[in-house]
């Protein structure tokens, strides 16, 4: 059994499309939820399956021997990121090496780097009054958005369009894609050829 932590800083509705779409799965398991917020809305969506969940407080992801050993402790063998606002520190990148992906709600390398995440993402897209928008699901590095893309989605963006209704196509291709995405890395396959869907949203 392939045992996989989800890292969530908020609401959690992609860790729970997640959660749901691995819950009778043969050979991957969500061992347990993480989060940097006591107060996370994905603490209480992880209860709905069970699911134990871990705080580790953002002044401790800077401690090598709490992050590690509680990783390793778990028997994690793959990590996914829904949602997570911090960047995570070198040594567990250097632990689990591409075995970390996350979703950024943008087509990198456009809209990508510190500070960009969710509406911050959706109104730098209507700003420059972009004709199309989607989600990159990439493996993490180093580097903010920088790692290796596997996977891109797209929908169109309208000029009469405001952030929120771009955030909300977005986030059906969020839904759609990354429980499908997570299955296939989790699973030792590697890479996903690097794919464009594009869907009329």
């Amino acid at each position: 059994m392939i045992r996989i932590a989800i890292l969530a800083s908020g609401s959690g509705s992609n860790a729970e499309k997640i959660i749901r779409y691995l819950q009778d799965h043969a050979r991957l398991r969500i061992e347990v939820v993480v989060t940097n917020h006591k107060k996370a809305g994905v603490i209480a969506r992880a209860a709905r399956y069970d699911l134990p969940v871990e705080v580790i407080p953002n002044a401790e992801w800077a401690d090598e021997d709490r992050v590690l050993s509680f990783f390793k402790d778990s028997k994690i063998d793959f990590i996914v990121l829904a949602g997570f606002l911090r960047m995570i520190p070198e040594f567990l990148i250097g632990a689990y090496p591409r075995q970390i992906v996350n979703i950024h709600p943008a087509l990198l390398p456009a809209y990508g780097g510190k500070g960009m995440y969710g509406m911050n993402v959706h109104r730098s897209v209507c700003a420059n009054q972009e004709k199309e928008s989607g989600v990159t699901i990439h493996l993490v590095n180093e580097e903010y958005d920088r790692g290796e893309i596997v996977f891109q989605a797209r929908c169109s963006v309208a000029p009469e369009d405001l952030p929120e209704d771009v955030q909300k196509k977005v986030q059906v291709l969020e839904h759609q894609y990354y429980p499908m995405v997570v299955e296939y890395l989790a699973e030792g396959a590697g890479s996903l050829p690097r794919h464009s869907c594009g869907m009329n949203l």
